[in-house]
């Protein structure tokens, strides 16, 4: 991996550092400089406009941005706010979070402590999906630190401002990764979405004004102050400001997380920093944003760049920054009966056409792969997909579950032809 281009670091700037997760060595890193200026020589509104200016936006998956969105926060110092910080990182394809709450803890808790500042929220909520335990045990460390150094607590940092962060395990549904579904799942309540409006940040968290904003999202916001918004914006596109972390998987030499420049073509990503595929092996498609993302061909991978606007262009979305890369070896009906297994678990069953959307999906697929296919079956898919569930329910997961399936059938509807005359994968020459 020497030689390749050096591309500047904000979340993983101190993650070559020996023991960085430890408060002593993030607070010898300059950690919690850029809180303590926050709290000290900064109003909230102030930070609120310095992270609006930045153009920081959300890194869950929806790209909203996070200045604005602190900013609905309604401005009454006697009003109970709450700051929720989603670790549920149930993508598939995505595992960036888990590196951020595992190895550097303490850059999460800065960006928690600046966020809450801004929005006045005196306690703070990071929730985890069910199988991050490591991640739970790290950030409960560095919090208890936190407690021993006066960073979290009463007065913190020397300053007025007093605050209580503390993590909660979920039971691992992808489904609590949605906003609402991961305030339900807080409150006690089964994981599910509710209708919008009102939005978090007047209904949320225990009826009161609540704020969710993603691990990787709020872990940027301590750079940003300590540089300001215009160092921030120098870095990525004028529309995709900054970093972002990109989790590369499938047969490629260096599969990994890779902190780059927001716009950076997707085929340096998968051939440079990637390592190409593995020998005998060739780029059949790409996903950019982890599996609800729509695919790629190998020739729309090769020109797209990973930048929230030129996915946009291209017909999908970067979502979550998940880059999965599908060889020529990889049949994509089989691969489509995954993904429809996959939603058709996660759907909370609240709205009927995701509830019965994902399981007719997945039938169909797996009707094509048990050669039971018939030739009306490959529009039928379509149909669902297009028709029956998008836009149609409370929340996105019918979106996130129809969009591949369009996808697929729409840029290998040869492979799913094929597998309904054969009654075999074109792949398998038996």
């Amino acid at each position: 991996m020497s030689g390749l281009k050096e591309h500047p670091k904000i979340l993983f700037r101190d993650r070559h550092i020996p023991g960085i997760r430890q408060w002593n060595v993030y607070q010898k890193a300059g950690g919690y400089a850029a809180a303590e200026q926050a709290l000290k020589k900064m109003k909230p509104q102030e930070v609120i406009e310095t992270v609006k200016a930045s153009g920081l936006r959300g890194r869950g998956g929806a790209g909203f941005p996070t200045g604005m969105k602190w900013g609905f926060i309604p401005k009454d110092p006697k009003q109970i706010s709450y700051l929720l910080c989603n670790g549920d990182e149930s993508e598939p394809g995505t595992f960036k979070d888990r590196i951020l709450m595992e190895e550097m803890p303490h850059s999460l808790i800065e960006g928690m402590i600046i966020a809450s500042y801004a929005i006045g929220a005196r306690k703070a909520y990071i929730y985890l999906r069910g199988e991050y335990t490591e991640s739970q045990s790290a950030l409960n460390q560095a919090i208890a630190e936190c407690h021993q150094h006066n960073i979290l607590g009463k007065q913190i940092l020397g300053s007025t401002f007093d605050l209580e962060i503390h993590t909660f395990m979920g039971a691992g549904a992808y489904i609590c990764g949605e906003e609402m579904g991961l305030v339900s799942s807080i409150e006690g309540y089964k994981g599910h979405p509710r209708i919008k409006p009102p939005f978090p940040a007047a209904v949320g968290f225990n009826k009161k004004p609540t704020i969710i904003n993603n691990v990787e999202t709020l872990a940027a916001v301590p750079w940003i102050i300590a540089h300001g918004a215009e160092a921030y914006r120098k870095i990525g596109t004028e529309k995709s400001p900054g970093t972002k972390l990109f989790c590369l998987s499938g047969p490629v030499h260096h599969p990994g997380t890779y902190e780059l420049p927001l716009g950076i073509p997707m085929r340096e990503l998968i051939y440079t920093i990637g390592g190409g595929l593995k020998e005998g092996l060739k780029l059949k498609a790409a996903i950019p944003g982890g599996v609800s993302a729509q695919v790629l061909t190998a020739a729309e991978a090769d020109r797209v760049h990973l930048s929230y606007e030129s996915c946009a262009e291209a017909g999908t979305m970067l979502g979550s920054g998940g880059v999965i890369v599908i060889p020529d070896t990889m049949c994509m009906v089989e691969l489509m009966s995954t993904i429809t297994s996959f939603f058709k678990d996660e759907s909370c069953g609240q709205c009927t056409p995701c509830r019965e959307g994902t399981g007719w999906m997945h039938k169909i697929v797996i009707s094509i792969l048990e050669k039971r296919g018939r030739e009306a079956d490959i529009p039928l898919l379509s149909n669902i997909a297009n028709n029956l569930m998008g836009g149609r329910t409370i929340c996105a997961l019918a979106d996130a579950a129809a969009m591949p399936v369009k996808s697929f059938v729409e840029k290998f509807s040869d492979e799913f032809k094929y597998h309904v005359k054969h009654k075999r994968c074109h792949l398998n020459v038996l």
